[in-house]
């Protein structure tokens, strides 16, 4: 009888895989290898090999594991109560909100995949097809008459553009933070520039959580003009 996972288990995958996303997400999968990987987790090599058996295993996890997130923020915000617009609203923020939160693991998932195996890159684009169309029956079902005229999702794709480089230009340190960013985004794609409103109260971003955040995204930011630099990197085992 095989031994048991130990308490624990599942967390310290996580972590591994937040880890390897950030260095994917700051240096690129080609130009990293699993002793970078081990090391970022503070783990032998040995031990992370009892996790994850190469890092193609990683790039794959790290993708299909954000991409079921997503999935699932959609599934739980269609089957919430409330009027058509408020569950794209709910849908809206929780989508800025879990990239505020996984920052690495989206850029990863937009310009890692083409290192995966076209049955899993195919896999991994299915989920997020399901995704889109998800966000195209809500925004349907605050205009029925844009799905008769084909716009529900070439609108989605648009409202997806607001949102899916929002941390290349976000300042860390800034006004405004992604949970004030939410409903200007659901405003100004409902309501145009005239709906959007200046959100109440103080929403400046303490300092202090700031900190690690600004120095994240200092190093993440500057990997945009180097996407097609990578392509030439020769792959480290």
């Amino acid at each position: 009888m095989g031994r048991g996972r130990h308490a624990g288990y599942d967390d310290q995958r996580e972590a591994i895989l937040a880890s390897a996303a950030r260095l994917f997400a700051t240096q690129g999968y080609s130009a990293t290898s699993m002793n970078q990987v081990a090391d970022a987790c503070g783990l032998s090599k040995a031990t992370l090999y009892h996790y994850y058996r190469d890092k193609y295993a990683l790039l794959f996890s790290i993708a299909d594991t954000h991409v079921e997130r997503l999935q699932r923020i959609a599934s739980e915000s269609a089957e919430g109560r409330g009027t058509a617009e408020a569950k794209l609203r709910t849908l809206i923020a929780r989508l800025v909100e879990e990239y505020a939160d996984a920052q690495d693991e989206h850029w990863v998932l937009t310009s890692e995949v083409r290192f995966l195996e076209p049955a899993d890159r195919r896999r991994i684009l299915d989920r997020e097809r399901e995704v889109v169309s998800a966000f195209a029956k809500a925004v349907s079902a605050v205009r029925p008459d844009l799905q008769q005229a084909a716009l529900a999702k070439p609108l989605t794709m648009l409202l997806f553009g607001m949102v899916n480089w929002m941390f290349t230009w976000m300042k860390p340190d800034g006004a405004l933070d992604h949970a004030a960013m939410a409903p200007i985004v659901s405003d100004l794609f409902l309501g145009g520039l005239g709906a959007v409103k200046q959100p109440e109260g103080s929403f400046s971003r303490s300092r202090e959580k700031a900190g690690d955040e600004g120095e994240r995204r200092r190093t993440l930011t500057p990997t945009l003009s180097r996407t097609r630099e990578r392509e030439q990197d020769k792959e480290i085992p």
